[in-house]
């Protein structure tokens, strides 16, 4: 389902072409992403039984230069579908790609999908909502719960519903944005959007954190050589001290942008079942 059914907002100086890039064209498993998101969407996955009335909006990573489709966002849906959650995988627009908003857009296209999500009227709710977001997707949905003034101008009556969420998950998020903690292809991307370096450390979204922040879970692997554990350290750090109910789990192995795969048989393959008592937890307070 398309977010903005006649074209994404501030595209007047977009040039570039939407790709879809199959990584494994082989197999066993897909493995998919798309570069410049030109036209944003949310794609539904339906609860296979005992429908709990909980929606997840799913946002995936990429480094903001790409968002990866299958590893962390349809089979994590998949996941949770199968146990009773509504589901809905973001593709969301980049900073980089000369939008009119610039670093904004992500936060624009996920505040446009929670509105999506209230209004649409799923079977098994509205109810209630969460999100999750992974590595650069986890700095977006970083920045959406702690940034509300990011907004963008009314464009139907969709935007009447309320952004906000009930809870977050923030998997190995991206959260610094200068200093040696700074997941560097992240920041370059903010950078070539028009970001002055001097103004970076302003997009780390640690520093929005308050008492109106949803409650928040973190999830990261102390072996990260991507996104180092710091990040996740500095939000739960922020969290804390802003009296936010939190959760940080930190594995000993795991790298980054584990996902869904590869987790069978170790300690991380425990974040899905921490990701689901959380979500049920939050909505039942």
């Amino acid at each position: 389902m398309a977010l903005w059914p006649s074209g994404a907002p501030g595209g007047e100086r977009v040039s570039v072409r939407e790709l879809f890039i199959e990584r494994s064209p082989d197999g066993p498993l897909r493995d998919r992403y798309v570069e410049h998101v030109t036209r944003p969407t949310v794609t539904w996955f339906h609860p296979r039984s005992n429908a709990n009335g909980i929606t997840l909006l799913i946002v995936p990573g990429g480094g903001y230069e790409r968002v990866v489709i299958d590893k962390e966002g349809f089979e994590s849906a998949e996941w949770f579908a199968q146990r009773g959650f509504d589901c809905a995988v973001l593709r969301y627009r980049l900073p980089a790609d000369g939008w009119a908003a610039g670093a904004d857009v992500p936060i624009h296209d996920i505040q446009r999908a929670v509105r999506l999500l209230r209004s649409a009227g799923r079977p098994s709710g509205p109810g209630r909502i969460g999100i999750i977001g992974f590595s650069a997707g986890g700095h977006a949905t970083a920045r959406f719960i702690t940034q509300p003034g990011i907004t963008y101008p009314r464009v139907d009556a969709i935007d009447e519903a309320a952004p906000g969420v009930d809870f977050a998950v923030l998997m190995y998020p991206v959260i610094a944005t200068t200093g040696p903690s700074a997941h560097a292809g992240s920041a370059q991307r903010l950078q070539a959007s028009g970001i002055a370096r001097s103004s970076l450390e302003a997009y780390s979204p640690n520093l929005g954190v308050d008492a109106h922040t949803p409650p928040t879970l973190l999830v990261h692997a102390a072996d990260d050589q991507a996104v180092p554990v710091e990040n996740s350290l500095m939000m739960f750090e922020a969290l804390r001290k802003a009296g936010v109910r939190s959760e940080l789990h930190v594995f000993d192995r795991g790298g980054h942008g584990f996902g869904m795969r590869a987790i069978a048989g170790k300690d991380v393959s425990a974040w899905p079942s921490l990701a689901e008592s959380w979500a049920l937890n939050s909505v039942a307070r």
